[in-house]
């Protein structure tokens, strides 16, 4: 269960993938627009792990990420942004494609053990409602016994592999993930 807090963020999300994307060179240009989102429950409850899909110059792309309390050692290059969080305090967000629990998380979800997380908000009040996902995944093939993890940038190019995760969302679909 993914309990995400009502409130504050800087910079939001609209602003951090766009400044992630304007430094990709897969991220195109002009107006970022957000379609939704999946994510999936770290098992130690720690990192939040979470993929988001936008559309840009008529491309959708998928912007997988993670959230951290402290910086994961190593992995300065791979740092996309820090995040002020009125609830949670300062965070920092990583390419999730490098971080090892998104990474877990991923191969998990494509071997049938993890599902994809149930949203609930806790609103200022303290109240806990559920939230529905505006993206819904689904599994297809069969995973190697050994397989790595990639994970697809423009879903007009998709990846591929022995088993693939679908992402749908109203008037859209494409494989986001894949174990080769």
């Amino acid at each position: 269960m993914a309990l995400l807090h009502q409130a504050t963020i800087s910079p939001t999300k609209l602003e951090l993938v766009t400044d992630y994307l304007d430094s990709v060179p897969w991220g195109g240009t002009g107006e970022v627009e957000l379609i939704g989102g999946y994510r999936f429950d770290d098992p130690a409850g720690e990192v939040g792990v979470e993929a988001l899909l936008a559309s840009r110059d008529g491309r959708t792309l998928h912007i997988p990420l993670t959230y951290r309390g402290t910086p994961l050692a190593g992995a300065d290059e791979y740092l996309i942004s820090t995040m002020a969080h009125s609830v949670l305090g300062d965070r920092w967000i990583y390419d999730a494609a490098a971080d090892p629990v998104a990474v877990d998380c991923f191969v998990r979800a494509m071997r049938g053990e993890q599902p994809q997380a149930e949203l609930e908000v806790r609103k200022a009040d303290g109240t806990v409602v559920p939230l529905d996902s505006p993206v819904r995944l689904q599994v297809h093939g069969t995973p190697g016994e050994t397989a790595a993890l990639a994970l697809s940038d423009d879903l007009a190019s998709p990846v591929s592999g022995s088993a693939w995760l679908v992402a749908e969302w109203d008037g859209g679909h494409g494989v986001v993930a894949a174990l080769r």
